[in-house]
């Protein structure tokens, strides 16, 4: 997995169609080592810290392998690295390969795999659509949070290896899948209880789907 761009930005106001959106979502690609702090990126701030950024999505990763199915369906010709508000983008970062709980070197860092992105309305606001969520959500492909396990400079170029693979082997597309209220086998979603780094806000969906 070849890190293709690192992304960072500051939240900023906007007006869109009648409101203000206070918003980070606008991120651009920077050159050169970057730092990855155990909470975020260097030069990097979240707009909401309520429900973006913290220990469990200090690094929101993405495939460019999707940007391609987005060409499509937005019908443009070609999308800026971090069209999704990614902190880095990918060649290919697989949601059904990566599992909960697995750790990845990347450059100095060690990121460890938590849980998918729920695309929320400012996703609409960036691409002036109020259909994007669903657009996005229909790609099946919700990319990756990370948490910083070990801190350090990354770089454009750099390789991600997995060094670590949960025992638990859960899929992060399984929890995307409950998120969407897709069928979810049960076994999976009793093994996600298991791990660590499930956050609770996931450990209360499964709990509820279980019951």
């Amino acid at each position: 997995m070849e890190l293709l761009s690192i992304q960072v930005g500051l939240p900023q106001s906007f007006q869109w169609r009648g409101k203000t959106v206070y918003t980070a979502i606008h991120k651009k690609p920077v050159e050169g080592p970057v730092f990855v702090h155990s909470t975020h990126l260097d030069g990097d701030k979240v707009g909401d810290p309520k429900v973006h950024g913290g220990e469990f999505k200090a690094v929101y990763g993405y495939s460019h392998a999707v940007y391609p199915w987005f060409y499509k369906r937005l019908g443009v010709q070609t999308l800026e690295m971090g069209a999704f508000g990614e902190n880095l983008t990918f060649d290919e970062l697989d949601e059904k390969d990566l599992c909960i709980g697995d750790e990845l070197h990347v450059g100095d860092c060690r990121l460890q795999v938590v849980q998918p992105r729920f695309p929320c309305s400012t996703l609409n606001f960036k691409f002036d659509d109020l259909q994007m969520v669903k657009k996005f959500s229909e790609s099946g492909r919700p990319g990756i949070y990370f948490r910083v396990l070990k801190e350090g400079y990354i770089e454009k170029g750099d390789e991600a290896a997995v060094v670590h693979r949960d025992p638990n082997k859960v899929p992060l597309q399984t929890l995307f899948e409950l998120i969407q209220k897709k069928p979810v086998e049960k076994k999976l979603l009793e093994k996600a209880l298991n791990i660590d780094v499930l956050t609770e806000s996931f450990r209360r969906k499964i709990q509820k789907h279980l019951d």
